[in-house]
This record gives structure tokens, sequence and C-alpha cells, in this order.
């Protein structure tokens, strides 16, 4: 079965999909036979080894790449064990519920998660903003979503925002991963060293089904269990935690995070996550799943969390050829996601993990979950034109400074476009007008 015939306005142009659904269908279900089967209600007729194993791929990738992250990120801001719990389950349950939801109704294979660019960036912020003026400015930057998705102007108005300008940001903003990492190989090459090798010997081995992060927590985690470096505290679940903090609306924290929020969630995910389902062959309806992630983004901020997006690198599992025919694969998507809410669930656990795992156990996890993207984004940002004005966002983003009390993120964007305006205009003035490069 293949996905939802939509309008092909809201497609992204690509070869078409034949669908089952005529002209004069009016229900989610396929026909067969003259009937509604039990199997096909249930959409098990779909279900295949391939999309069972890409979807279990996916999840493992979340839990050993994204969580890491997410609790050295919790750990840098300062948050309490409530804020953290609450930020950690409301992302992890509405990414879950909006990727079963659009998956189901569509038939297409759509991993909805949070933005890891747009958490990492949060962390260079470093307690700089309270967690009502965070929720508030996420709040701003979901409706803004909300609002770009449903006028349609949301892809529009990133062409006016160069693609290696925004990775040279997103570069210089998060090179302090790196170096905290390799600080901690040197200081404790017993825990964060062995870590850093297991992964190295992931990349090694090359197994499209073990991501380098498998190895790296394997690793990593008997170091510190053979070490005894772990706290004494026993791990037992509790129930997560929902804070519903009040808003704090303030101009330097919508400047600082909103405006960036918006670009890393529809520039680095939307554009790229949907961008590869269309190469794969599928009629992508763009305009309803952006506004589905400006609504899933906007109940994050009730709750503390932050900018939801269509994940990249969840895409190129459950939706590469590896997941099986290109009708099935939704099935890939949706058990990652429901794998999901076991995170989700398993928040207010989790997130007391960092009182448990040792300091550099935990930063190490964090700088390996997002090297890969750091390679990304360093070749798109110095491969082609506008280079100059990326290198000049780079070297920005990665000072850490604040004036007017924004911080450096915001104005490597306005340095890489006043430097591209100087040295490189006229590639700048084609670029804006959407001509191809010279």
């Amino acid at each position: 079965m293949t996905s939802r015939t939509i309008d092909s306005a809201d497609a992204v142009p690509t070869r078409p999909t034949p669908s089952p659904f005529g002209p004069g269908a009016t229900s989610g279900w396929p026909m067969r036979g003259g009937g509604l089967k039990l199997a096909d209600m249930l959409l098990l007729s779909d279900l295949r080894p391939a999309a069972v194993t890409a979807g279990v791929t996916t999840f493992i990738w979340y839990a050993c790449g994204a969580l890491p992250l997410q609790i050295e990120i919790n750990n840098q801001m300062g948050l309490s064990a409530a804020e953290a719990s609450s930020w950690m389950f409301i992302i992890w349950f509405s990414g879950a519920v909006t990727s079963i939801l659009l998956g189901l109704y569509y038939r297409l294979p759509l991993p909805v998660t949070w933005t890891v660019p747009g958490l990492v960036y949060l962390g260079t912020l470093g307690g700089a903003f309270s967690f009502a003026e965070i929720a508030a400015a996420s709040f701003v930057a979901g409706f803004a979503i909300l609002l770009l998705g449903a006028f349609g102007v949301g892809k529009r108005l990133m062409a006016w925002l160069p693609l290696p300008i925004v990775m040279g940001m997103f570069a210089g903003s998060i090179l302090t991963y790196m170096t905290r990492m390799v600080n901690a190989a040197v200081e404790d090459t017993a825990i964060a060293g062995i870590t850093v090798a297991a992964y190295l010997a992931g990349r090694c081995i090359a197994n499209p089904r073990v991501p380098p992060m498998v190895f790296a927590v394997i690793a990593g985690g008997a170091a510190v269990a053979v070490a005894g470096t772990s706290a004494p505290a026993p791990i037992v679940w509790t129930a997560p935690t929902l804070v519903v903090p009040g808003f704090e609306f303030s101009m330097n924290a919508i400047l600082a995070i909103s405006v960036p929020m918006v670009v890393l969630a529809l520039g680095l995910g939307n554009v790229q996550g949907l961008g590869f389902l269309s190469s794969q062959g599928y009629r992508v309806p763009v305009t309803p799943i952006t506004v589905a992630v400006g609504l899933t983004s906007v109940v994050n901020a009730f709750f503390g969390g932050h900018a939801a997006t269509v994940a990249r690198s969840g895409s190129a599992i459950v939706a590469g050829p590896d997941a099986g025919a290109p009708g099935q694969r939704y099935w890939a998507g949706l058990i990652a996601a429901g794998l999901s809410l076991s995170i989700a669930f398993a928040a207010g656990t989790i997130s007391g993990l960092i009182d448990v795992l040792p300091r550099s156990f935990i930063v190490t996890l964090a700088a390996l979950a997002i090297l890969s993207s750091l390679q990304d984004a360093l070749e798109k940002a110095f491969v082609g034109r506008l280079r100059f004005g990326a290198l000049a966002a780079f070297v920005v983003a990665a000072t850490p400074f604040t004036l007017f009390g924004i911080t450096s993120a915001f104005w490597s964007i306005f340095a890489g476009i006043v430097a591209s305006l100087f040295a490189e205009r006229h590639a700048l003035i084609h670029h804006w007008r959407g001509e191809p490069a010279t």
C-alpha cells in the first residue's frame, strides 16, 4: 500500500507514486475484494521484517544518540529534575504521537521528533535565559512555524537565509562540544577515551544496522562499571513530571532563541527530512506536515519543550531502501514512534541519570552524537558558493559573547550575510534570485 493521495498543490514535485485510492474513494482504509478485511484495517498486511528492522534501528539511534545529548543539555541549562522530566517527556511523547497520526493518515514514513540542532543551540546559551523565557521563546518559534506552514511561505523565506551561512552558524555554535570531548578524553582516558575509541571502531565496521553510537554506549558503559565512578544511587522508575512554566516574553530571548529555532527546525529538519522522502519517490504533503510540526512545537512549549521537526537522520532510516518496499515503509516510522513512547514515559528516571553517570561519559556521548552533524554542516558551509559568508558566520558563532543581550549565534547570521554582501555579493544576489551557481 502506498502513500495517501493528496492535492498536488501540497506536494513536493517528484515522480508520482501509484495510489490505491481512486477519485471516488472516501475512506482512508484500503478496500479489497469488495469488503474491509481485519488485516487491512489493522494495516498488518503491509508489515514486513525490513520495516521492523528499520524501525528498531531508528529507535536505537534515538536512545543511544539523542538521549545522551539531551541529558547533557539539561545539565548545561541547570534545569531542575521536574523541569528536565517535563521537557523530556513532552518532546518525545508529542513527536511520537504526531508521527503515528501522520504515518497512519498519509501512509508515509514520517519521523517527527524534536530538532537536535535546536537543542544543541539552546545548550550553547548556558543558562542565559530562565526556563520561563525559553518556554515563551519556544512558543513564539512554534507559532511562527505554524503560520509559515499554514500560508505556505516557509520555504520561500528560508531561501533568503543562505544554507551555507546557516550551516556556518550551526557548526560554530556546536564546536565547543568537540573541544569538551577532547578535554574529557585526555583527562579521563579510562572512560571518555574508551568511549571515543569504540565509536571509531563502529565507524570502521560501518554496519548500517548498528550505529556507531551503540558501540560507544556499550563500551563506555562497561568502562564506567569497571571504574566504579557512577554514583551509588539506585535507579528506579518514576512517572514523568509535567511542569507548566509561566511564559515570560523577552525580546532578547525571542531574537536569540525563536529566530534561530525556526531556521534550524525548518531549514535543517523539515527541508532536508521531507526532501529525502521526495527523493525516494513519495508525494510529500509539505503544507499540512509543516502545520503539524508547528502545532507540535506549540504543545511542546506549554510544558517547557522546544521545537519539533521532521528528523533528518530518522528519515534516512525509515524511508530508505533498506526499510522495504516504498508503500510499506510507513510501518518503520510507526514502530520507531511506538518505541519512542517508552522514552517519554521513562523521562522521570532518565533525567535522574545526570546525577548518576560521570560527567566525562555524558559529555563524550553528547559530542559523538552530533559529530556527524558537525561534519555535514562543515561540508554544506564550505562547498560551493558563499564560503566567505559561511566562514564569517562560523567564526562569530564560535566566539561566545552577547551584544544587546543577544548571543553570538544570532549575530553570526547577520555577520555572514554582511560579509557575503561585501566579498561575494554577486553570488549572494544570484542565490536570492534563485539562479544556479556559475
